[in-house]
């Protein structure tokens, strides 16, 4: 009786808050397979809920392999999204929100995070830790950049939106390696 009640409680305490734990999942496995189109419905919406997450998650995995970055982590990505935000203000004709950006560039984050685990695993300053980590900043830019491109319209200009979140993210694997 209890137990049912507190699920209940908690149910519209997420319902409230907005957290919609399905959209979360679609946007994860978007990231996870950038060959996958991107829903732009899904993507519009300004979820914080899984970016945070994956920023704390990359954040646990540099303190793993023993690098203490949150400051740098959350800085960067800060500084990112208003640079992001204003490109793609000036790119496209419908524009995007704020929150928007920070929603797809943190959960294109979600492959950097694999990336640091490697750190934690074996040093990343070599002839396998560079190649992987190349591999992974263009897994996190090409999958920003559909992302964005699905959201905003804006066919035709993936590469154009992709360099950006290259330096984005090879900021953060910079970080990883380093």
């Amino acid at each position: 009786m209890e137990t049912s009640n507190f699920h209940e409680d908690m149910d519209g305490l997420v319902q409230q808050i907005g957290i919609n734990f399905d959209h979360i999942w679609q946007k994860t496995l978007t990231v996870l397979n950038p060959m996958k189109p991107a829903d732009g419905s899904i993507m519009n919406e300004t979820d914080l809920t899984g970016p945070m997450v994956f920023c704390l998650a990359f954040g646990a995995t540099l303190l793993l392999a023993g690098k203490v970055q949150f400051g740098y982590i959350y800085g960067i990505s800060v500084l990112g999204c208003l640079a992001m935000h204003t490109l793609l203000n000036l790119m496209s004709v419908t524009g995007v929100s704020c929150g928007c950006v920070a929603s797809v560039l943190g959960y294109c984050l979600l492959p950097m995070i694999i990336l640091s685990g490697c750190a934690v695993l074996f040093s990343l300053q070599g002839v396998i830790g560079i190649p992987l980590a190349l591999i992974v900043i263009g897994w996190c830019s090409l999958s920003a950049s559909k992302m964005f491109i699905s959201t905003l319209a804006m066919e035709g200009q993936q590469l154009l939106v992709a360099y950006p979140c290259a330096l984005l993210y090879g900021i953060f694997a910079l970080l990883t390696v380093f």
